[in-house]
């Protein structure tokens, strides 16, 4: 159970700095949130709860090959300000490009 409470504080601590951090100086927040920093965690807190080599390093390989496809998600922002999108027009947009994403991360690593 304190494993499971630990996770959340470090992730939240996390998340609240960079969210906080993305409001003084941007460039940073970006830099630290295009960091692996999820995998980073997610792998380290799975190799300590499951003790399984094998299975964080078949994690490992299916971040590997989802990160390029979870750049779907950015598409419609690099076109907002040539295309008059607003921002949620954006989010909703790349939400669907990042389905889209996932749709094809499991059409080539199912087992």
């Amino acid at each position: 159970m304190y494993l499971v409470i630990g996770k959340t504080l470090l992730a939240a601590c996390i998340i609240t700095l960079v969210s906080w951090l993305s409001g003084k100086k941007n460039h940073l927040a970006g830099f630290l949130t295009a960091l692996p920093l999820t995998s980073l965690l997610a792998l380290a807190f799975s190799q300590a709860e499951w003790g399984n080599s094998n299975q964080s390093v078949e994690y490992a390989k299916s971040i590997f090959f989802a990160i390029p496809l979870s750049l779907l998600f950015f598409v419609p922002f690099l076109f907002a300000t040539k295309w008059q999108l607003h921002f949620w027009t954006c989010y909703l947009s790349g939400l669907c490009l990042l389905f889209l994403g996932y749709l094809i991360h499991h059409f080539f690593l199912k087992s």
